[in-house]
């Protein structure tokens, strides 16, 4: 039977040299996830492509067969799209975005757990909300710190204040980065006209994100996510919703060595090209 795309999720992980407990982990939490749909009344088929950047075809050696048959079960399919080497990010998560039909597009980093509520909340938000083009749920860390997905559009001063001063400086400039990081958000209500969000849990109306061809791939890695959310707010809104949470055990980028400081940097300089430089405030 051929789903009805009216009434489907499609899902699009990026991989590169993932560990193999930390996939598990995260389809084990979305299939949770998917499980939780019908009881509110959500019937949604679901496709969820696991994209293989990993120039050694990490997922060839993975053995995901137990998971296929459970996510089949659930109604939902688990497939990978490999054999087009590290071509980055938005590229990645492009080849599944552009083949889809579906109504709703969940980009999702492998290193992120969802609450098992988390796609119900979304998915009926955005249902209630078709002014709505995506939500950024609230995140912890590993943890269990509030982790604050929701950005102000940057300043370079305060990105290379966030990433590359020692935590002693940080707390000198509290109220800078706070602003930045939008800790004003109130956490009881979902909150509008965010201008930026992390790509780490992007819930999309996938129409919306299909007419502006997704993420820009002339960012390899790095502020990709910060692009498509202005281009996705130029056409809808972009909400902040905590009730639906994660667990996120990624970021970084200054302590992951000189390569991805480097892209970095290099995505840093493309954003402020394309949308305005701030140097201090």
């Amino acid at each position: 039977m051929i789903a009805n795309p009216d009434n489907a999720l499609t899902v699009s992980v990026v991989i590169y040299d993932s560990e193999q407990l930390e996939l598990q982990a995260m389809l084990e939490s979305l299939l949770t996830a998917l499980m939780r749909l019908p009881v509110v009344g959500l019937h949604f088929a679901a496709h969820v492509s696991l994209v293989d950047n990993s120039e050694t075809h990490l997922l060839r050696t993975m053995t995901f067969s137990d998971l296929e048959s459970r996510f089949l079960a659930r109604g939902a399919t688990l497939n990978v799209v490999s054999g087009h080497g590290n071509v980055g990010y938005g590229r990645g998560h492009n080849l599944v975005i552009r083949s889809s039909a579906d109504k709703y597009h969940l980009v999702l980093n492998p290193d992120v757990e969802l609450a098992p509520d988390s796609l119900a909340i979304g998915l009926l938000y955005l249902e209630k909300h078709p002014d709505v083009a995506v939500v950024s749920p609230y995140a912890e860390t590993s943890d269990g710190d509030k982790q604050h997905l929701c950005k102000r559009h940057p300043s370079v001063l305060t990105l290379f204040m966030r990433g590359f001063f020692p935590d002693w400086i940080k707390r000198l400039f509290y109220k800078r980065l706070a602003h930045y990081e939008m800790h004003d958000l109130p956490e009881d209500q979902p909150s509008d006209r965010v201008p930026l969000i992390s790509g780490c849990c992007m819930l999309c109306r996938a129409g919306v994100l299909r007419a502006i061809e997704g993420f820009d791939e002339n960012y390899f890695l790095y502020f990709e996510d910060f692009d498509l959310s202005l281009r996705l707010g130029a056409r809808a809104r972009v909400v902040y919703l905590p009730g639906m949470k994660i667990r996120h055990f990624g970021g970084n980028a200054a302590g992951k060595g000189l390569k991805h400081i480097a892209l970095y940097t290099r995505s840093a300089w493309r954003f402020f090209n394309t949308w305005g430089w701030r140097f201090i405030q």
